[in-house]
């Protein structure tokens, strides 16, 4: 495949702190976690994560999608997005699979009223985040609301099956089954099949990079204009040594250890699949991926990982932009104020404008 030409839009200065508008939200969100019930259970999820036996991790798991819940539940009383949601017409399919037994995978799409009855709009298939063991495709949907005003697109938001009662790899496979579908029902669905992107945040950035491995393996990144995974889960960095880490890896290591073993089926024998770490696949599998824009936080407790993977994937020729938000961490990232101010919400339209719609 041939390389592909980075236009270089994105080169944010990184000071090693946070300033503006980032400052104050990661001051909201400490006084969130430092106080009252937030403490106890952030304190009862590092407990837990420490322990290394099923009723244990069974437990954490509730409480990672009772945290979640939480979180999803601010997100959309928020009044950007309620008004957002006013001006898009939500509409819902089912792609049926049989990867992991018979399962029809449910695709809400959400698409702008401006939009509706148009065949050369731009598609935005989406996974969610939630660490692959929690969420589900509609807690995102006030958000990919905004987005898809936004930027002017067609949002498919993808409710894959969670871990761990659906293992690796059939959490990537749902999502790929429905990026396959998108695109061999583009017409069908208003689409034009030269502007597809497939995304993804977080677990939901685990989720996308492995559709991209399954892509390359199967000679099909023609398919897709661009990749564009955020915040991304993408190897085992958490199983190395803490004291190499940064902060934030230190501090959620231990949780991402036992996520990683909710969502491996075998995490001996599947220890370098890049279907469970992505971040893994071979130079020849990253060289067939498609054109990848790949979207960090400078404090994020992924950063290490992305990092690695762009490096590998510039010298492959298929990273676009490597974006990195300075002083921004994983939680800042997900904040609906972050969304939706200049630095995020201005760098994603012009990522969608520039490398999507034209």
């Amino acid at each position: 495949m041939e390389r592909v030409q980075s236009k270089n839009l994105f080169n944010f200065p990184l000071k090693g702190l946070a300033e503006g508008l980032v400052a104050e939200i990661d001051a909201q969100i400490h006084a969130v976690h430092s106080s009252g019930p937030p403490v106890e259970i952030r304190q009862k999820i590092v407990d837990l994560s420490l322990q290394d036996d099923e009723e244990s991790r069974s437990e954490l798991l509730t409480m990672i999608r009772a945290n979640n819940a939480g979180l999803m539940k601010m997100v959309s009383s928020v009044p950007e997005f309620v008004e957002a949601a006013k001006k898009i017409e939500a509409t819902e399919f089912k792609v049926p699979t049989s990867h992991d037994g018979n399962f029809d995978v449910l695709v809400e799409v959400y698409t702008p009223k401006t939009l509706v009855g148009r065949s050369d709009n731009a598609a935005f298939i989406f996974a969610h985040g939630g660490g692959c063991v929690s969420g589900s495709a509609h807690d995102s949907k006030p958000y990919l609301d905004w987005m898809a005003l936004s930027a002017d697109m067609v949002a498919f938001n993808v409710d894959y099956r969670l871990a761990p009662e659906a293992k690796c790899p059939n959490n990537v496979k749902d999502f790929y089954e429905v990026v396959k579908y998108v695109c061999q029902n583009a017409e069908k669905l208003g689409i034009d099949p030269k502007k597809i992107c497939i995304a993804g945040e977080s677990g939901g950035g685990y989720v996308c990079t492995g559709a991209c491995v399954m892509l390359a393996q199967n000679d099909e990144s023609h398919l897709i204009k661009l990749a564009m995974p955020a915040i991304p889960m993408v190897d085992d960095y958490a199983f190395s040594d803490p004291g190499a880490m940064t902060l934030e890896e230190r501090d959620s290591h231990t949780v991402m250890r036992q996520v990683w073993r909710m969502i491996a089926a075998d995490m001996d024998q599947q220890a370098e699949d890049p279907l469970l770490f992505p971040g893994k696949a071979s130079d020849e599998i990253l060289a067939k991926f498609p054109p990848t824009i790949l979207v960090e936080g400078e404090f994020d407790m992924f950063i290490t990982s992305a990092a690695r993977l762009a490096r590998r994937l510039r010298r492959a020729g298929r990273l676009l932009e490597f974006v990195v938000f300075p002083g921004v961490t994983h939680h800042v990232c997900l904040w609906p104020a972050f969304r939706m101010g200049e630095m995020f919400d201005g760098t994603i339209k012009k990522i969608i404008q520039e490398y999507l719609h034209k």
